[in-house]
């Protein structure tokens, strides 16, 4: 992020946007042309993709186990969608049975979901309900942020239609910057909204048919003018922000992708095996959790866990989290993700929640924690 500045135009910074694209084509395991970035952190792609394909009046099912259906769910409504929720237990996800009968009782246009809700720390699995959708006819958006570069995400594979994250959560980097994958589908229904700002217009271009897209920032037919060959001059790239972009994936292709996984998996199954030996129960369906966040029940003698997770950052500079909703002060949530998932952070983590939790009053097992984690990284 320290190179120095270059013109949104220059040919060396065009010439670094090409290969963001080309870099995250294979991050998202996708051949979409239409692979780019938004200014903006994870929200700003979600909230360009969603605004972009959304019309009024589209409907839209949204299925919920965590935080952040809820957020998808008041982006749609934003965009003016009907928008229909199912929901299920938080802790549980959805089997494809259940969004096959819900598109099939409602027809959606539009269904848009979580891969990973880190309020929950569920895992979505993809791989049915992408081809489900598009069997359907139905479009699917997914919400990678907290996913991708940790866990696998087959955009193509899994017949994933549209597919956004952010840098700051397995790809190591800072917030501010959204890569996003579209396919030629999601690309057919923005050029059907396209229309350009005077000012910049080409002569003889001609508005879309379509509803203008509300959001000029984050008008996708205009970003992809603007990464394409184009180059319309929509808006200033955040330069330092792409070349945080570049380099997240350059590191994460570097390890490799599959490496990359398995050390995310193995840090968590180490993380959760002390956590267990520390005599503290685990949260959530032990079959769809997260390979990169991991929640825990916050014992009774701990209150709501608030003074714990002080300690740990203020004396050991360890920050853990509590959640959302339902689950605050009930669970904490121990983020295994990205440059902090190494064997000598789980050990830390593990050793320093012990002694601070001794201090408050719940007295685990002395050093089974860092025990039953070094047995899992022997195995």
């Amino acid at each position: 992020m320290s190179l120095p500045m270059l013109g949104q135009f220059d040919p060396q910074f065009t010439g670094y946007m090409d290969e963001v694209m080309a870099l995250y084509r294979q991050v998202y395991r996708t051949r979409n042309q239409w692979t780019f970035l938004v200014n903006g952190t994870a929200r700003a792609g979600i909230e360009a993709c969603l605004s972009s394909i959304i019309s009024p009046g589209d409907r839209v099912l949204v299925p919920i186990f965590g935080r952040f259906g809820h957020l998808l769910t008041e982006i749609a409504r934003r965009c003016q969608a009907e928008v229909i929720n199912i929901e299920t237990e938080w802790g549980t996800v959805f089997e494809p049975e259940q969004i096959a009968d819900a598109i099939r009782a409602h027809q959606p246009r539009f269904v848009a979901l979580v891969h990973g809700d880190t309020s929950t720390t569920m895992a979505q699995p993809l791989d049915e309900i992408g081809p489900l959708c598009r069997e359907a006819g139905t479009v699917v958006y997914v919400d990678a942020t907290a996913t991708l570069g940790g866990m696998p995400i087959e955009v193509d594979k899994w017949c994933l239609d549209a597919v956004t994250a952010g840098l700051q959560k397995c790809l190591s980097g800072p917030p501010g910057s959204s890569p996003l994958t579209i396919n030629d589908r999601v690309a057919e229904i923005v050029n059907a909204r396209k229309h350009v700002e005077v000012g910049i217009r080409p002569e003889d271009f001609s508005d879309a048919d379509g509803l203008i897209v509300q959001s000029n920032y984050f008008d996708l037919a205009m970003l992809m003018d603007y990464w394409s060959s184009k180059r319309l001059n929509h808006h200033t790239e955040a330069t330092s922000m792409l070349y945080a972009a570049h380099t997240c994936a350059q590191e994460v292709l570097r390890e490799g992708l599959e490496a990359g996984f398995a050390r995310h998996r193995i840090s968590s199954q180490a993380l959760r095996a002390g956590l267990t030996a520390m005599n503290l129960k685990l949260f959530g369906n032990e079959r769809y959790r997260m390979d990169n966040v991991t929640g825990v029940f916050i014992p009774n003698a701990l209150g709501d866990g608030e003074q714990v997770r002080t300690q740990l950052l203020d004396d050991f500079g360890l920050e853990i989290g509590t959640s959302f909703g339902p689950l605050r002060g009930k669970i904490w949530r121990i983020g295994t993700m990205g440059y902090v998932c190494h064997k000598a952070n789980i050990l830390r983590c593990l050793s320093a929640l012990e002694i601070v939790m001794r201090r408050n009053g719940f007295v685990a097992p002395p050093g089974a924690g860092v025990d039953a984690a070094y047995k899992v990284y022997k195995q």
